[in-house]
């Protein structure tokens, strides 16, 4: 039981923590698509 709770906690901190690390290392999708024909806000 103490593994599987573990576990979660250790899930929820990924999915908390990948969207941070991807954004600040340039893999946003405004980031991968523009171009400089393409005005993004």
């Amino acid at each position: 039981m103490k593994a599987m709770l573990t576990a979660f906690a250790v899930i929820a901190i990924i999915a908390v923590a990948a969207p941070l690390v991807l954004e600040r290392a340039g893999f946003s999708a405004q980031e991968r698509s523009a171009s400089t024909a393409t005005r993004l806000d």
